[in-house]
């Protein structure tokens, strides 16, 4: 068994429930609240900022050319798709600058990103990797389990095709090889740290989709909230 898959067994609970989760099967069914969904995508354009950054960590962090100008490229593609997500979804869900100039994000999203900048100061390419990997992987086989879905929404239907596209299976395909490549010269020990990260990031991917369903605030907020009510 290839180290990439053993770590996706170590988390196979955490993958089922992500792809059954309410919030997946809104988006397949079609009939997810579009507020919903644009709560999502304001946690995920803020998450995308930071993703793309430990992108370009991980870059300057490799030995081998190769690796650092690919993880280059994917952190340019990164944030091209923080500026398209904005631009293609802004006028069906009324996301205007002030909006996301304004965006404070949820506890969630933010220790997310967190436990990326926590990986990317390991000082470890695989353990960077393994913390940036959950989310490809798991976007993809959303994209792949639901291809060709027709679920009458068209923001829905691209947000499936997106994932499904031969292009980002290929990225995605390229993070599993590249992780697979530096674990192959890792020690037991590092081997442990690769799967924490790994893990941790899994739980973080069930977690979003959680935050963003149930629509998750600060404590402070939520006791403010109930006093208010």
């Amino acid at each position: 068994m290839r180290f990439s898959e053993s770590l996706k067994e170590a988390t196979g609970q955490s993958w089922t429930y992500s792809l059954n989760h309410p919030f997946v099967q809104g988006i397949v069914r079609g009939d997810l609240p579009l507020e919903t969904f644009k709560n999502y995508i304001m946690q995920d354009i803020y998450y995308l900022k930071h993703y793309g950054k430990v992108h370009a960590f991980a870059a300057a962090q490799a030995d081998d050319f190769s690796q650092a100008a690919s993880l280059a490229e994917k952190a340019k593609t990164t944030a091209e798709a923080e500026l398209t997500v904005h631009k293609e979804h802004a006028r069906i869900l009324n996301i205007t600058d002030e909006d996301v100039q304004q965006f404070k994000p949820a506890p969630t999203a933010y220790a997310y990103t967190s436990h990326l900048y926590r990986a990317a100061l390991s000082g470890s390419l695989a353990q960077m990797i393994a913390a940036m990997l959950p989310c490809y992987w798991l976007y993809a086989d959303i994209g792949l389990e639901n291809k060709g879905t027709k679920t009458g929404v068209e923001i829905y239907d691209n947000w499936i095709q997106m994932y499904a596209s031969d292009e980002f299976q290929e990225s995605t395909r390229d993070m599993i090889n590249l992780l697979d490549d530096l674990a192959a010269e890792a020690s037991a020990a590092e081997k442990a740290k690769i799967k924490d990260q790994f893990v941790i990031a899994k739980e973080y991917e069930l977690a979003f989709w959680e935050m963003a369903y149930r629509f998750e605030t600060w404590l402070s907020e939520q006791k403010q909230t109930k006093v208010s009510g």
